[in-house]
């Protein structure tokens, strides 16, 4: 008898190889799951075992992949020059990641917003997700804020809205995929060792509007040229937020007030997450909920109590007048530019993690209030020259957990410590939320 099952071939575990296998079983598929790393959740790799799942972990055999699959699900991290994707495309098999698996079973009735950029995105999607949800309706977070999209698929229903932060590297090996409404934070430069270049990094992030029509809206940074050199030739019905000038088709801060189409909606003085680059994750946030007729006194309940996200600037403890600081998910240094810009207190920076090579060199003009650079990771010499460059004290530690003690014992009281690495934190911890829950336990160890 001959099998006519189709196969699928998973390429790297984490959380969206995991539910992309879970979902391929539950459709049919003779999956095979492949991830170099040996060492996985035990729970998860019996799980799927139980279910079929062929897991084949450790390296990457030559001979596993071959023309016998009919698709490769490619785990986002994974690049595109990887062997297994070169051959699948030699042999024509078509290679597409976790999100696009997920859409190609989405319910026609379902309503997607995507939110991409280069900061800001994690807080503009979950203040999206917050205020729809006070607003009562049908909303679920989902994509690269944690959740994976295929553990979704099953739940959705007719006019649910699916609100989903989507990477750069989500970006890739997309075709179908399709949004609503795409907003687009901002633009600079990310991930250069992944893309090649700012200019692929940027054309990625356009395909945040891909198959866009007038019908669909595409939210824009105002204030970004690049944004707005990027997008100009979208098809997508455009519409902005602007924290410098007045603008009547989206969001702009007027007179202290963050109005919408000219009208009022809240006093920035009242919003509980500070700074002008929440006000812009909030003011694009509006134009989103404003598409599903959401009241401005349910924008201004959630205002003033949402506090923000875990590992984005996030307060952690007070110990000794020394206030801790985690902003873990600065793996740029644009995002660290804007966690500097956060403070006036004298403030101890720990920066480190993996080298990728890039210059801390933006973050000359961020240093006013720096009195002390804790190094640690495999840029903590690079790092400690930079210092010495802007004659700025810079302790050189190995670990994060030294690089706090280190902060702590030359720190003084009214001082800030602030984690904004400004680093990716694979060379120590498989993520940033992994490094940013360990900081905190660090601090609270004091």
């Amino acid at each position: 008898m001959v099998d006519n099952k189709k196969k699928a071939f998973v390429l790297g575990m984490a959380r969206s190889g995991y539910e992309a296998a879970k979902f391929l079983i539950s459709k049919g598929y003779d999956v095979t799951l492949n991830d170099s790393k040996a060492e996985q959740a035990k729970d998860q790799m019996e799980e799927l075992e139980s279910l079929g799942v062929k897991m084949n972990l450790g390296s990457h055999p030559d001979d596993l992949f071959d023309d016998t699959f009919d698709i490769i699900v490619k785990n986002p991290g994974i690049p595109n020059d990887h062997k297994y994707v070169v051959k699948a495309h030699y042999l024509n098999i078509p290679v597409i990641n976790e999100v696009e698996l997920a859409f190609r079973y989405f319910n026609p009735g379902v309503k997607i917003v995507g939110v991409t950029g280069t900061n800001g995105k994690t807080t503009t999607t979950t203040i999206i997700y917050e205020i729809l949800k006070f607003a009562g309706k049908s909303a679920y977070l989902m994509g690269n804020i944690g959740y994976p999209i295929c553990s979704f698929v099953s739940k959705l229903e007719d006019g649910d809205i699916a609100v989903m932060e989507i990477s750069d590297h989500q970006l890739c090996n997309l075709s179908d995929f399709k949004t609503d409404i795409s907003v687009l934070t901002n633009l600079s430069e990310a991930h250069l060792d992944f893309h090649g270049s700012y200019t692929a990094y940027k054309e990625m992030k356009k395909r945040i509007f891909n198959h866009h029509d007038k019908s669909d809206i595409a939210i824009l940074n105002l204030d970004d040229s690049e944004v707005l050199d990027l997008t100009k030739d979208i098809n997508s019905t455009k519409k902005y937020f602007s924290s410098q000038s007045p603008n009547e088709n989206g969001c702009s801060i007027v007179d202290g007030y963050i109005s919408y189409n000219d009208e009022k909606i809240i006093n920035v003085g009242e919003i509980k997450v500070k700074g002008m680059h929440n006000y812009e994750n909030v003011m694009a946030a509006i134009v989103v909920v404003k598409e599903f007729d959401v009241s401005n006194e349910v924008i201004v309940s959630v205002l003033k109590s949402f506090g923000g996200v875990e590992h984005r600037i996030e307060y952690v403890n007070k110990i000794n007048n020394r206030e801790f600081y985690n902003d873990s998910k600065a793996t740029n240094v644009t995002s660290t530019q804007i966690a500097l810009s956060s403070f006036t207190k004298p403030t101890i920076l720990l920066l480190g993690g993996l080298d990728r090579g890039h210059s801390f060199d933006e973050l000359e003009d961020y240093l006013k209030h720096v009195k002390l650079i804790v190094a640690y990771g495999e840029t903590r010499y690079r790092i400690n020259d930079f210092a010495n460059e802007h004659n700025i004290k810079c302790g050189n530690v190995e670990t994060l957990e030294e690089a706090t003690n280190i902060a702590y014992e030359m720190s003084e009281e009214g001082d800030v410590i602030l984690l904004s690495p400004a680093c990716a934190s694979w060379d120590q911890f498989k993520s940033f939320e992994i490094r940013g829950k360990m900081f905190k336990e660090f601090v609270n160890k004091l």
